[in-house]
């Protein structure tokens, strides 16, 4: 699966530690990092809704199993399984969506449920193509290439789920963001980074500043085990 993520606006660079910080609140940049999980939150939260086979596993209804303790055929004694509901009134009253099971596998943050779409239980990996467009002078771009790397550093950060209730930087999880829809559950998910730099030559409105930026992430979704189908490499 493929889909672009798009933001505009203010990117600092992780030069700083998440120590005080003027105008921070003294969160340094966990702050600017939650700002961006909550703007893409937006869009993976419209993806889950509009894509047909994520509003699939957002519809159906399923329900958790662990087999029984002498069971000695696959897949083995005390498995957790995830399995369609049939509709008998004890898979009614227990069932929940795939989406929701997600969720309540990712409680984290004082007891706030996220839904990474590419996490280690899915299998997935995810390569990112980011155009990354900036309204730095011509020539500019090997002088800025420390800073950019610094810069892609917090984004990176901001599209994975956070681990403990500092990395909300002071924010507090409103009620239409229960789930939380994040792209990553650990940022060791990314396989594959490319960032192609540019000039932004949108006019620049009143309320914007000089450094903002215009990103345009292409995700790639990856299955790693699809390369060894049929016992081959493919």
């Amino acid at each position: 699966m493929e889909f672009r993520l798009i933001y505009q606006g203010s990117l600092p660079s992780e030069k700083c530690e998440d120590k005080l910080v003027v105008g921070s609140g003294g969160y340094g940049r966990a702050k600017d990092k939650h700002r961006l999980r909550k703007h893409f939150h937006l869009q993976l939260r419209e993806l889950w809704q509009q894509h047909p086979d994520l509003r699939s596993q957002a519809e159906r209804r399923f329900i958790l199993l662990t087999t029984p303790f002498n069971q000695v055929s696959e897949p083995g004694p005390n498995v957790r399984q995830i399995v369609p509901a049939t509709g008998t009134l004890k898979d009614v009253a227990n069932a929940k969506t795939w989406l929701e099971h997600i969720a309540d596998s990712h409680i984290r943050c004082n007891g706030n449920r996220f839904v990474p779409l590419i996490s280690k239980a899915g299998g997935f990996t995810c390569d990112l193509n980011i155009l990354f467009l900036r309204r730095d002078n011509p020539g500019s771009l090997i002088n800025n290439l420390g800073d950019i790397d610094n810069r892609i550093k917090v984004l990176l950060d901001g599209l994975r789920l956070p681990v403990d209730v500092k990395e909300l930087g002071g924010y507090a999880i409103e009620q239409d963001e229960d789930p939380f829809f994040c792209l990553l559950e650990d940022d060791a998910l990314i396989t594959s980074l490319t960032v192609t730099t540019d000039r932004l030559i949108i006019p620049m409105k009143a309320e914007e500043n000089i450094s903002d930026i215009l990103l345009v992430i292409h995700v790639t979704m990856v299955n790693p085990s699809a390369v060894f189908a049929g016992n081959r490499l493919v």
